[in-house]
């Protein structure tokens, strides 16, 4: 082989293995969705309004306890509730973000769009010990973006519904409502969030999750307050100081002296460790 031809195959080599290298970021190679909900006739889509979240709410209180874990074990083997989640799924699909609706009922809708949308991505891969074992950085399906529900107005996956839809609509207790399947999560409410309750919900479900010290501690008497490491990833939503956001959550603390030092704007804040591991019933099966 001559130099020139030696160093035609070395350009060709070399290229190959760029090729290959930058083949995960292309979008052959991106996730492969999984779409759930159905594509609805223009003649059955409504308002959020007129959506209704019994059968949600049904099966919230058939599977998950007053702590948040869900029983997925029984849920995935009862076959007449994963067709009723589908179902759900697909009412959901109906509703039609350009339509008039209210707030609160668009709030509830998105809210019980996202846990649902969990769920199903859960039970679809169970038995598993956690969902970050579904969230392929660069390579394969990430649950968070390949996961989509079908509604009149596009696809949207659950980080889209998150971070474009719900955290856009300016109330940050938005973070202590839906949930990644995750210990480290807030609870998952065991009932459908409601348009009449939406207010009501959310404040008890803040409450809830900062009256677990897995998520909020405080030591008066040192001037520090442990919170949740969500109140860092999301920091903007709650305020643009350390001090207005300690301000945020005081009103959701669990006694009279976390709430004064929340409020003081002198505690010093240190993050918590955030547990992954699935946010499953206790007796449940833990394989893969």
């Amino acid at each position: 082989m001559t130099p020139a031809m030696t160093r035609v195959m070395l350009v060709l080599r070399i290229g190959a293995v760029l090729v290959i290298l930058l083949l995960p970021f292309s979008d052959a190679e991106a996730g492969t969705k999984v779409v759930v909900g159905r594509t609805a006739p223009a003649g059955q889509q409504v308002s959020m309004d007129s959506l209704d979240h019994s059968s949600w709410d049904a099966l919230l209180k058939k599977y998950v306890d007053a702590d948040g874990d869900v029983n997925y074990a029984n849920w995935k083997k009862t076959e007449a509730d994963v067709k009723a989640l589908d179902a759900y799924l697909a009412d959901l699909s109906r509703g039609l973000p350009g339509k008039a609706s209210s707030r609160p009922a668009q709030f509830a809708y998105w809210i019980n769009a996202y846990n649902a949308m969990t769920i199903k991505g859960i039970l679809r891969e169970y038995p598993t010990t956690s969902i970050r074992n579904h969230t392929a950085k660069v390579w394969g399906y990430n649950i968070w973006d390949d996961l989509l529900l079908i509604t009149p107005n596009g696809n949207f996956s659950l980080n889209h519904i998150e971070h474009e839809i719900l955290r856009k609509m300016g109330d940050a207790r938005i973070h202590f409502a839906i949930v990644c399947a995750s210990k480290g999560c807030p609870r998952l409410l065991n009932q459908a969030y409601t348009s009449s309750q939406l207010d009501k919900q959310l404040t008890a479900n803040a409450r809830h999750f900062f009256s677990d010290r897995q998520k909020f501690k405080a030591d008066v008497d040192a001037k520090r307050i442990y919170v949740s490491p969500i109140l860092e990833w999301f920091a903007e939503d709650f305020g643009s100081s350390d001090a207005q956001q300690m301000r945020f959550i005081a009103t959701f603390l669990p006694d009279l002296d976390a709430q004064r030092l929340a409020r003081s704007g002198s505690a010093d804040v240190s993050y918590l460790d955030y547990d992954w591991n699935l946010n499953e019933k206790p007796g449940g099966s833990r394989r893969r």
